[in-house]
């Protein structure tokens, strides 16, 4: 199957024109990615998961990129089940997951991406973040714990880290799950109506929830302030879990598929070698 292009609207601009990109033009409900019914879809996440699986294989072999996946988004947004619906099938031996929580105090005593570069994907893996480096450009500008010059000092220096990244090898996809105010209602009370939930529930959850109109804020300006041409986001309507995990999928198949990995040569002693 041919690979889907991606949305102008939901890719964000790596150049000037992305000062003028509006996070509310993105309709958390939107299914631009929809394959037919919802089965139908849910059959095509299936067979990009299994192709996902096949070409971690062949990244694996070829030893010549790495990729790191980010999943960036508010509270219920589907972090965790796309880690599940989109990479259930692919091998643990060349797959990785991240998930970050709030800093230790051996690294609070570094630099804010001492513990992100630790983590970084080697040759032939796939990392995914759940969450990432990016909430140290959400949460402390939201609570206002560091001021406007510092937020702007840690845009530039998180593009030059990606910089140095991609030029080592490192394919970037930044995903930012974009769930609506009343979609995020409906799954927190779900949260609170499931005893077997409950752990995934936190006070905090419902704080941040309190200021939802101060995190869509921020996360436009980092939008704005970080998709570069060597680390684009792109916007994922999340609304429909489905819908969210097909997009997802597509866009890292069609990825892995525009490396053009290969296989490595076979060292030609073994040519014509027979086992007895």
């Amino acid at each position: 199957m041919p690979a889907t292009p991606r949305s102008p609207a939901l890719q964000v601009p790596t150049n000037q024109a992305a000062a003028r990109f509006k996070l509310a033009d993105v309709a958390p409900d939107a299914k631009p990615y929809a394959v037919g019914s919802k089965a139908d879809s849910k059959a095509r996440v299936e067979a990009l998961a299994a192709e996902i699986d096949v070409l971690q294989d062949l990244l694996y072999a070829d030893q010549r990129f790495k990729v790191l996946v980010v999943l960036q988004g508010m509270d219920t947004s589907g972090k965790d089940g796309t880690v599940r619906g989109v990479f259930a099938q692919t091998s643990p031996l060349g797959m990785r997951v991240v998930s970050w929580r709030a800093p230790s105090h051996l690294e609070q005593a570094h630099d804010y991406l001492w513990r992100i570069h630790a983590q970084m994907p080697r040759n032939g893996e796939i990392v995914i973040f759940n969450r990432s480096h990016y909430e140290d450009v959400l949460v402390p500008v939201v609570q206002g714990w560091i001021d406007a010059k510092t937020q702007q000092q840690r845009f530039a220096q998180i593009n030059d880290f990606e910089r140095m990244l991609s030029e080592n090898g490192t394919v970037i996809l930044k995903f930012m799950l974009h769930i609506g105010k009343d979609e995020q209602r409906e799954r927190l009370q779900a949260r609170l109506d499931d005893p077997r939930k409950h752990w995934k529930f936190d006070v905090s959850d419902l704080e941040a929830r309190a200021q939802w109109d101060d995190y869509q804020a921020a996360y436009q300006q980092l939008l704005r302030a970080t998709s570069t041409p060597w680390a684009p986001w792109t916007v994922v309507p999340a609304n429909s879990k489905t819908h969210r995990n097909l997009m997802i999928a597509t866009l890292v198949r069609d990825a892995l598929v525009g490396l053009k990995l290969r296989y490595p040569a076979g060292d030609p002693a073994l040519d014509g070698v027979q086992v007895s």
